[in-house]
């Protein structure tokens, strides 16, 4: 089968058995087009069946001389892994020529995370009386409480939020759902918000009707939105640090890390696909508690 044929037929799978979203599915497509390309017009491989693995030596060998981050080259990677993978599950290919090729050595980043000081000055430096103010404030205490993506926050719904039972209901990356529990205090924001500046919206868009957080044209909030939200709200609290929706999500994690939460349960209430992925918050600790030790010990040096 040539490229064209089967770069369509993983893209259907992606989409239909793998249920990721359109933005996963472009940066797949797009790598292994990309790939496709190359072994076309340099290597005349008219077929993905005919690729071994020092073409793919070759191919990342070109994409490091292309001056691409080693952290683009090993997502690039893992996009042509995945669909070797599908090759071999449609008995296209038998055998994975990514298999024993090691993926460029990629320095972890470690987001900017707030201090609970912080956050609590985000919140209370936000206007009240504004009309979308008690809005605001449910939106950042849900935010902290919960470790929420922003487009989970976005697409919360009102029938996804129990009042009763302390938990909401959220649905993830590639449609996942997980239960997350929420804090009494953010309960408490959502139900003023909800009595107050919602309940008085003269127009709400029949499409969002069951959306918690809306614009104050009745509809969904955008992403931009919250990002505005959070800055406006550092800013007010003469916070310098680059921060962003994404920084609250890091924060509940690294807080809960700190407080000797188990990993795995972290790792449930963020909706990681992987532990792996929550082990960076490991890191953020040992920084935090080096730090700590530098700061206060009075054989600070010694640690060094």
């Amino acid at each position: 089968m040539d490229w064209d044929s089967t770069i369509k037929g993983y893209i259907a799978y992606l989409k239909l058995e793998k249920g990721h979203s359109a933005h996963s599915i472009d940066a797949y497509s797009r790598d292994v087009r990309r790939l496709g390309k190359f072994m076309f017009d340099e290597k005349n491989i008219k077929s993905p069946a005919s690729v071994q693995q020092d073409h793919i030596n070759d191919y990342l060998r070109l994409l490091n001389e292309m001056d691409i981050s080693a952290r683009s080259q090993a997502r690039m990677l893992s996009g042509v892994r995945s669909f070797f993978q599908y090759l071999i599950l449609e008995n296209i290919v038998a055998s994975d020529p990514t298999e024993l090729i090691e993926g460029p050595k990629t320095n972890r980043y470690l987001p900017e995370v707030l201090s609970y000081e912080e956050i609590r000055r985000m919140i209370e430096a936000i206007d009240r009386s504004h009309p979308q103010g008690t809005r605001n404030v449910a939106i950042l205490e849900t935010l902290y409480a919960c470790g929420l993506r922003v487009s989970e926050l976005t697409g919360l719904r009102l029938s996804q939020v129990s009042f009763e039972h302390e938990y909401i209901h959220v649905l993830g990356k590639n449609n996942k759902e997980r239960l997350v529990p929420i804090s009494r205090e953010a309960l408490r924001h959502i139900q003023l918000y909800l009595e107050g500046d919602r309940n008085r919206m003269m127009h709400i868009d029949k499409a969002s009707n069951d959306i918690l957080f809306l614009n104050r044209r009745g509809k969904k909030l955008s992403r931009v939105m919250i990002f505005t939200i959070i800055r406006n709200a550092a800013e007010a609290a003469g916070i310098t640090k680059t921060i962003s929706p994404h920084s609250f999500r890091h924060s509940f994690a690294t807080h809960l890390v700190e407080g000797g939460a188990d990993l795995r349960a972290v790792q449930e209430m963020l909706g990681h696909a992987s532990v792996t992925t929550t082990e960076i918050y490991t890191h953020l600790t040992t920084d935090y508690l080096r730090e700590t030790i530098h700061s206060f010990h009075p054989l600070s040096k010694g640690f060094e």
